[in-house]
Parts: structure tokens; C-alpha cells; sequence
């Protein structure tokens, strides 16, 4: 058995070892003890060798065996205590016994036993002590000095608490503060573990934070600008197709063209302005706290999500709207037929501008892929939710394609639109060689006003 956390500093661990030592300091301080013991019981061996009628030199060798045995002491505590104890009785050990009483006590030994050691120890010196006081008292009992009865037992019981006592009670006190120091670094690992671990995740939701916050503002700067760039193109290619024919049908186009390029840039520049305001804010935040410059880009991103959500919320597009997006598609030679099944129920702001979203997206993909086609859009209230329906039906080979290009994100985009507030969303085309694109929103999604 050995001592629980003995030498085995966080700073002062090496890669190697010495045998059962973890530090060199560890054996010096340990051979060290033993050569001081040896030599004690050396010189003690002497008087034992002529109390013991045995010659000198074997009671040194005896000596310097046995105090030669304190090096054991990490490696075997109890063996070391118990060659203490078995030499009481000739007088001689005792820094090894304090020092062994010392390491058992320190060590992982079971309390028991630490319990019953020390009780030999202390019964073993007792005796000891006993019976060399009560002799020379006898022996001074001519002289001036005579001690009452009470003097020998209280001199041997002093000596052997003063021996056996104080090595344990130290002991037990290093033992139990090696015992909290590991628990406490054990903690400050572990600690530290979670801590990176919490970082990694934070750095991973911040990664997924900037991900979902680009893919917002960029649908959003999609559905801004490509419904009415789309019909802006359309016009065009009418301009030009009428120009020499009907100057007065050209100059109405154009006319429209322009309304709709300048309806365009005001949206834009809106969206343009709050991502500007949010960054600006975010910097003189940022300026107060004295934030670092590698949290700029995740706190300005959310910023101006926050900022241009809560501007979409207060100004954007709702279900009202849909008769003037219609009449734009029809503007540009659409045939499109809207309808409006049921009453009208309160809806929350954000639910409304999907919906709008939904049907702007489903007339551009019109005007993209199926021009000239003949086009239905529905709009159905169903108490507590919210169903639309944009459905085209071929196209028409006789109009001119407006050859206008086609990212392949504007599916997508509505599917986020409407799976985010808890909706349905189903595309695909039809048995007439249409395309339908239907969504169910619901009125009042949970956690959104």
C-alpha cells in the first residue's frame, strides 16, 4: 500500500519513476530517514547487545537492519509499523516509529487498522516505558528523590501519548488535506472539461447562429426584390415587343417598368437601412463594452435580425395586399383569378406576411417558368388556420419566354417560410402539366405574436 496523493503535485509529477517513488525528492527525502534511523538504532543496538549479553557489532548490524527498514515506508507502511513495534522492547526505533505512525496515518490504509496500530504502538510503548521508569525509580530509591505511586504511570502514560499521538493526529490531518486537494483538482479538471466542451457548443450554435441568419436575410432580399425584378423583365420584353406597333401600350410598360424599379430600391434600401442601423448599433455597444473584435460579425448578424424582424413585423406585406400583387401579375399579362373562401379571422403579423410571401413567390415562378399559362390563386380561412393555393396551368408556346434565370431557392425558401411557424407546405406539378405550390399556416402559431 502506498500514500494517497503523496508527492504527486500537479507541478512537481515527472515522467519517470524510481521504483515506487514519483520524485527524486521523494527518495532522497526517504533514504535520507533511513540512514538517520539506521544509525540511531546503531548506536542503541549497543546498549541492547550488553542489556541482551550479545556482542557488540551483532547489536549494530541489528540496529542498522532495522532502521534501514524506514525506506519502506511508502511501499509498505503497516510492515514498517509493525518492525517498530516488534523492537520496543529493546529501546530503540523510535524515529521510525514516529515517522511510520506518521505515513500509516497519511496513507489509504483502512481506518481500522491505522486504529489498531497505533493502539499496539501505544500499549508497546506503555509497557516500555513502564517498566524502565518503574526501575529506575527503584534504583534511585536511596537517594534524596521518592516519587509517590502516582509517578510512573503518569510519566509512562505522558511519554507514550507524546510519541504515539502526535504522528497520528498528523498524519490523519495530511492525509485528509491530500485527499481534499485531489478532490479539488479532480474538480478543476473536470471543470475545465466542461468548460471547453460548453465553448465548443457555443462556438457551434454561434456557427449555426451566422448560418441560419445569412440564409434568413438572403430569402428575404430574395422575396424583396426577384417578385418585382421578374415582373420588371417581363415588361421589358412587352416593351420591346410593342414598341413599333402601340407606342401608347410600350410607354405604359414603361411607365410601369419604372414604378416597379423604384418600388424595388425603396424595399431594398429599407432592408439596406435597418442591417446598417443594426451593425451601428451593435458597434457603439460594442465601443461601451470594450467587446473584442472577433464578436463583431455573430452580435451584428443578430442585431439586425432582431431589428429587421421586428420592422417586417411592424410594415410588411400582409393578406390585404394580395388583390394589388395580383393586379401587378395581371399588369404584365398574366391571366390570373384570385379567390377568397371564408371570413377573415385575426391573424398574427408574421403568419400574414408568409402567406403573401408564399403566393409572391408561387406568381414569380409563374412568370420565370410557365409564361403565358393561365394561373388560379386561392386563399381559404379556416377558423384557426390559414390555407393558399397558387396553381398554373401549361404553358403557353406562344408567348415569349422572358429567358428570366432561376437560382432553384425559391421552393426552398417558401418551405422554410412555413415549416418555421409550425405549417404545411406541399409543391410539385399537376396532371394537367400545371404546377400547384399549396401551404396551411396556421392563424396563431405557438411563440409568435
Amino acid at each position: 500500500m502506498t500514500v494517497t496523493g503523496a508527492d504527486q503535485d500537479a507541478t512537481g509529477m515527472t515522467a519517470r519513476r524510481y521504483w515506487w517513488w514519483d520524485r527524486r525528492r521523494s527518495v532522497v527525502l526517504d533514504v535520507g530517514l533511513a540512514l538517520v534511523s539506521a544509525l540511531e538504532c546503531a548506536l542503541e543496538g549497543v546498549g541492547f547487545a550488553g542489556d541482551a549479553g550479545l556482542p557488540v557489532p551483532l547489536g549494530v548490524v541489528f540496529g542498522l537492519v532495522v532502521g534501514s527498514a524506514l525506506v519502506l515506508r511508502r511501499r509498505w507502511p503497516i510492515a514498517v509499523v509493525l518492525v517498530s513495534i516488534a523492537v520496543t522492547p529493546a529501546e530503540m526505533a523510535f524515529l521510525m516509529g514516529i515517522v511510520s505512525l506518521y505515513t500509516l496515518a497519511a496513507s489509504e490504509v483502512p481506518r481500522r487498522i491505522t486504529v489498531v496500530l497505533a493502539g499496539m504502538s501505544f500499549a508497546g510503548t506503555l509497557i516500555v516505558t513502564f517498566v524502565r521508569t518503574h526501575q529506575d525509580v527503584a534504583n534511585a530509591a536511596d537517594g534524596d528523590f521518592r516519587p509517590g505511586p502516582w509517578y510512573v504511570p503518569l510519566v509512562s502514560l505522558f511519554m507514550s501519548l507524546g510519541l504515539t499521538g502526535p504522528p497520528v493526529l498528523y498524519g490523519l490531518y495530511i492525509g485528509a488535506r491530500r485527499r481534499l486537494m485531489e478532490s479539488l483538482r479532480e474538480r478543476a479538471d473536470s471543470l475545465e472539461r466542461e468548460l471547453s466542451l460548453l465553448a465548443d457548443r457555443a462556438e457551434e450554435r454561434a456557427e449555426w447562429a451566422r448560418t441560419e441568419e445569412r440564409t434568413r436575410i438572403a430569402r428575404e432580399m430574395h422575396d424583396v426584390v426577384a417578385h418585382r425584378v421578374s415582373l420588371m423583365v417581363v415588361h421589358a420584353a412587352a416593351i420591346q415587343a410593342v414598341a413599333l406597333k402601340d407606342p401608347a401600350k410600350a410607354v405604359k410598360n414603361a411607365a410601369l417598368v419604372g414604378d416597379m424599379g423604384r418600388q424595388a430600391l425603396t424595399e431594398l434600401r429599407e432592408m439596406l437601412g435597418v442591417l446598417r442601423a443594426g451593425d451601428a448599433g451593435n458597434a457603439r455597444e460594442r465601443e461601451r463594452q470594450g467587446s473584442v473584435a472577433s464578436a463583431v460579425p455573430l452580435a451584428a448578424v443578430g442585431v439586425a435580425a432582431a431589428a429587421a424582424a421586428a420592422s417586417e413585423a411592424e410594415d410588411g406585406p400582409c393578406l390585404a395586399d394580395l388583390e394589388a400583387l395580383v393586379g401587378q401579375s395581371r399588369q404584365a399579362g398574366m391571366v390570373v383569378e384570385l379567390s377568397v373562401e371564408g371570413d377573415p379571422v385575426a391573424c398574427g403579423p408574421l403568419v400574414e406576411q408568409t402567406a403573401y410571401r408564399v403566393v409572391q413567390e408561387a406568381l414569380t415562378n409563374v412568370h420565370k417558368h410557365a409564361a403565358g399559362a393561365k394561373t388560379w390563386v386561392r386563399l381559404a380561412h379556416r377558423g384557426s388556420e390559414i390555407a393558399m393555393q397558387v396553381e398554373n396551368g401549361p404553358s403557353d408556346g406562344g408567348a415569349a419566354d422572358a429567358g428570366l434565370p432561376s437560382g432553384g431557392n425559391g421552393l426552398v425558401g417558401m418551405r422554410e417560410r412555413v415549416t418555421a411557424l409550425g405549417g404545411v407546405f406541399v409543391s410539385g406539378p399537376t396532371d394537367a402539366g400545371g404546377f400547384r405550390v399549396s401551404a396551411v399556416l396556421p392563424a396563431r402559431p405557438r411563440g409568435v405574436s
